[in-house]
C-alpha cells in the first residue's frame, strides 16, 4: 500500500483495534461467575480486576509518546494487541495470583492504545467532522464489549469458560495482523534513531504532560468529568452481568445478552452524540449525557428480581447510550482543545487521570457490594459520579457550544 490511507480507512482500523481491545477489560468480568465458582473467590471482585487493568495502563500509557516516535503508532498498536492476547490467556489459570497478573499485564499492553489511536486520527480528521469521526472510532469500545458479552458466555456454555478466555486472546492476536498493511504508510515518519534511553526518565518526562492540565483549566475540568463518567461506565460494564446472576437469578447467557444490548446502545450513542456535538457543541451534549446516565443508574439501583426482563434490558440500554456513549465526543473535544502538536500528550495526560480514578471506582463498588450484601449502593455511586461530572462540564468555559 503506497498511497496514504484515507481518514475512513484509519478510523475503521482503529475501530477494529478498540473492538478487540475490550477483551482485556470484560472477558474476565463477564465470565466472573464461572471463574469464581472454580477459584473459590467472590464474583463481585470483578471490580478489582478492572482496577488492576488500569494500574497496568498507568505504567505504560505515559510512555506512548516515546514509543510512537521510535516505532510508529501502528507498530505500537500491534505490539499492544499481541501483548494483551498473551496476558488474557494467563487468566485460564483460576488462581487469584494468576488472575491479578493477567489483569496487570493486560493494562500494560493496552495503555498506549488510545494515545496511539488519537495520534493517528488527529492527523487525518477534518475539523468539521472531528467529533463524528472520533465517536465512530470509539464505537469499537462498546461494539467490542457487546461482542465479548454476547459470545464469551455462549463459548463458555459449550466448551467451558477457559475456551471463552482463549477465544478473546486469539481475537487480539488476529487483530494485530490485520493492521500490518497500514504499517508502511502510517509509520513512515517514525524516527528509527530515536533512543528510548532510561524508561524511568521517559516516564517522568511523560508525566510532565500533566502540566497541560494545570495550565488549561477547561481541560482540567473536562478530564475530571471524564474520570467521573468513567466510574459510571466501567462499574456498570464490570458488574451488570454479575449483578443479574447473583442478585436477580438470571442465567449467565441471558445476563450477557442484556449487557450486549446495553453495549449496542453505546455504539448507537457514540455515533449519534458525535453527530449532535458537531452541530450544537460538545458542552451541552456531555452535560446532558451525565444527567441521563444518573437517571439510568437510579433505575438499576431500584431494580429487583420481580422486574420484567424487558424493563431491566431498557435500563441497561439507557446506561449504555449515556454512560458509554460520551467518550468519542470527549476525545474529539480534547483534541480540539489540546495545544498545537500535543494531541497525543494531552490524550495521555487525560488518560492518566482517568486510569488513576479507575483504581478507586470499581474496587469501591466491590467494597459496597461486600459491605451491604447488595448492589444498590454501587449503582448509587454510578448515579452520583455521573451527576457530578455533568456539573463540572457545565462550568467548563471554553467547551464548544452552539
Amino acid at each position: 500500500m503506497n498511497a496514504s490511507p484515507s481518514v475512513w480507512t484509519v478510523m475503521l482500523a482503529l475501530l477494529g483495534t478498540h473492538l478487540a481491545g475490550m477483551g482485556v477489560f470484560l472477558a474476565v468480568p463477564v465470565l466472573a461467575p464461572a471463574i469464581a465458582a472454580e477459584a473459590g473467590i467472590p464474583a463481585a471482585l470483578a471490580g478489582v480486576h478492572t482496577a488492576l487493568v488500569y494500574a497496568g495502563a498507568l505504567v505504560s500509557g505515559p510512555l506512548a509518546g516515546a514509543f510512537i516516535r521510535r516505532f510508529g503508532a501502528i507498530r505500537v498498536l500491534q505490539a499492544g494487541l499481541v501483548f494483551c492476547g498473551l496476558a488474557v490467556a494467563l487468566a485460564v489459570i483460576p488462581h487469584p495470583v494468576a488472575l491479578a497478573a493477567s489483569a496487570l499485564a493486560c493494562g500494560l499492553g493496552h495503555g498506549p492504545v488510545t494515545p496511539a489511536g488519537s495520534h493517528l486520527l488527529a492527523q487525518k480528521a477534518p475539523a468539521r467532522r472531528r467529533a463524528l469521526i472520533f465517536s465512530l472510532k470509539q464505537c469499537g469500545v462498546p461494539a467490542g464489549a457487546m461482542l465479548i458479552a454476547a459470545v464469551t458466555p455462549l463459548v463458555a456454555q459449550a466448551y467451558g469458560w477457559r475456551a471463552g478466555i482463549l477465544s478473546v486472546a486469539a481475537f487480539l492476536a488476529a487483530s494485530a495482523l490485520v493492521l500490518q498493511p497500514l504499517r508502511g504508510p502510517l509509520d513512515a515518519e517514525r524516527d528509527r534513531t530515536a533512543a528510548l534511553g532510561d524508561l524511568r526518565a521517559v516516564w517522568r518526562a511523560a508525566l510532565g504532560s500533566l502540566s497541560i492540565l494545570r495550565e488549561m483549566p477547561v481541560l482540567r475540568r473536562m478530564t475530571a468529568m471524564s474520570a467521573l463518567y468513567g466510574v459510571s461506565q466501567f462499574c456498570f460494564s464490570s458488574f451488570f452481568v454479575v449483578f443479574q446472576v447473583e442478585a436477580l437469578g438470571v442465567p449467565l447467557t441471558e445476563a450477557g445478552f442484556r449487557l450486549a444490548m446495553a453495549q449496542a446502545a453505546g455504539v448507537f450513542g457514540r455515533v449519534f452524540w458525535g453527530l449532535v456535538a458537531d452541530r450544537v457543541g460538545a458542552g451541552p451534549v456531555l452535560s446532558g449525557l451525565g444527567v441521563a446516565a444518573a437517571a439510568s443508574g437510579l433505575a438499576l439501583l431500584l431494580a429487583g428480581p420481580d422486574w420484567p426482563g424487558f424493563i431491566l434490558t431498557l435500563a441497561g440500554m439507557g446506561m449504555g447510550a449515556t454512560a458509554i456513549g460520551w467518550n468519542g465526543v470527549f476525545l474529539a473535544e480534547t483534541a480540539r482543545l489540546a495545544p498545537p502538536g500535543q494531541v497525543g500528550a494531552t490524550t495521555a495526560a487525560t488518560g492518566f487521570v482517568f486510569g488513576a480514578c479507575m483504581l478507586v471506582g470499581p474496587p469501591l463498588f466491590s467494597v459496597m457490594v461486600q459491605a451491604s450484601g447488595g448492589y444498590a449502593l454501587g449503582f448509587g455511586l454510578c448515579a452520583a459520579t455521573a451527576l457530578l461530572g455533568a456539573a463540572l462540564v457545565r462550568g467548563a468555559g471554553g467547551v464548544a457550544r452552539a
